[in-house]
């Protein structure tokens, strides 16, 4: 209820961006108007032009303001600059008070339709978001909880027997160590979706990086946590520059790595690659562990699917968390992300669009 008496200041606002595109059509129309009459001496190309004009200015301003202004400036132009007597009034001409009320009509719907429709694109959009936190509350409340519970147990069992050996001591503190990491995953994961919600009235900060750096340091990270796991890495002869965030573009790759061990179930080996694809540059990341199931491909990237609904056994890892989020810095990037399951194994693509620069550079 307290937003209602805002909303007629709302619908009435003034904003320069408005003023500037209402001036620039209107003043579009009047020239046209004017190179039109020296064209033809004859009248009544203007009304429709002027009509077009508070159209459009109705369509592309928020609120009511502008094309309301709008009519009521091109019923007088069309009168008085366009209309003989040329640049003086004339109330008399016949069908004047129907062209100003089209005028006034034509601004009035178009403007409620317009804004009608941007209401329900923002409504949408805030459900969107509601949808994304409440998809995040559900995945963090479970992803936290059961480490957390892990963290504890074993801190707990150490504390309260003294006389366990080293090893098992060693073990429990592994173990620990493990779920404290997992954590630090999950929060940066969090923090990467808050940043990108935080910037979607914002480009995304990109500069041209080198996109083999960007990959070579994820690899380095990923080689650092799973020492087990053989990594090879593919990238063209000469430099790829992409333009993009590194550290979001290096979490992705983080993200779809880990995935393809924690996951992958049997994954011994992961292949990691980068390539120009037309405009684009395609990021490859191949694992050999277990398919995914046909049927949880289409809402692989939304958040939904849980690990326990793909590979029983292991209920605390959210599969789809990491993988919304990655979805959600590609698409902020611009790019787009799939994923296939191959004869052996498993490929998840993603594709960010090249600087003109670099198209040009190299064809």
């Amino acid at each position: 209820m307290s937003s209602s008496p805002n909303r007629p200041s709302r619908l009435f606002c003034f904003s320069w961006q408005n003023f500037w595109i209402a001036t620039g059509i209107f003043a579009c129309a009047v020239v046209l108007c004017m190179l039109l009459g020296m064209a033809d001496s004859t009248d009544g190309f203007a009304s429709p032009i002027f009509v077009l004009a508070v159209l459009l200015i109705s369509r592309f301003t928020d609120g009511y303001l502008f094309g309301l202004i709008a009519s009521v400036l091109g019923v007088i132009g069309v009168n008085f600059i366009f209309t003989y007597p040329y640049w003086a009034f004339n109330f008399k001409i016949t069908g004047y008070p129907l062209t100003f009320l089209t005028l006034l009509m034509v601004s009035v719907i178009t403007s409620t339709l317009t804004t009608q429709a941007k209401q329900q694109e923002q409504l949408r959009v805030e459900n969107e978001k509601e949808k994304m936190r409440a998809n995040l509350l559900r995945s963090v409340s479970h992803d936290i909880r059961t480490p957390l519970t892990s963290i504890m147990g074993a801190t707990s069992t150490i504390l309260e027997n003294p006389g366990l050996s080293q090893e098992d001591q060693r073990e429990l503190l592994e173990d620990a160590r493990d779920e404290a990491q997992w954590l630090i995953r999950v929060v940066e994961n969090l923090l990467s979706i808050t940043r990108i919600n935080d910037t979607q009235t914002a480009q995304i900060a990109k500069e041209p990086e080198v996109a083999e750096e960007v990959l070579s340091e994820a690899v380095r990270k990923f080689r650092k946590r799973f020492p087990q796991i053989r990594v090879t890495v593919e990238a063209p002869d000469t430099l790829l520059f992409v333009p993009m965030d590194p550290i979001l573009i290096e979490q992705v790759l983080s993200n779809l790595m880990e995935n393809a061990v924690i996951h992958g179930g049997t994954t011994s080996q992961v292949r990691v690659s980068v390539q120009k694809e037309s405009s684009f540059a395609r990021f490859s990341i191949w694992n050999d562990g277990q398919e995914i199931p046909a049927k949880d491909l289409p809402a692989l990237f939304d958040g939904t699917i849980k690990h326990n609904e793909i590979t029983p056994g292991d209920g605390k890892r959210n599969m789809g968390l990491g993988l919304s989020v990655c979805m959600a810095i590609v698409g902020a990037h611009g790019g787009t992300m799939e994923a296939k399951n191959l004869d052996m194994g498993v490929e998840f693509t993603f594709r960010l669009p090249l600087s003109e620069e670099e198209l040009h550079e190299h064809p």
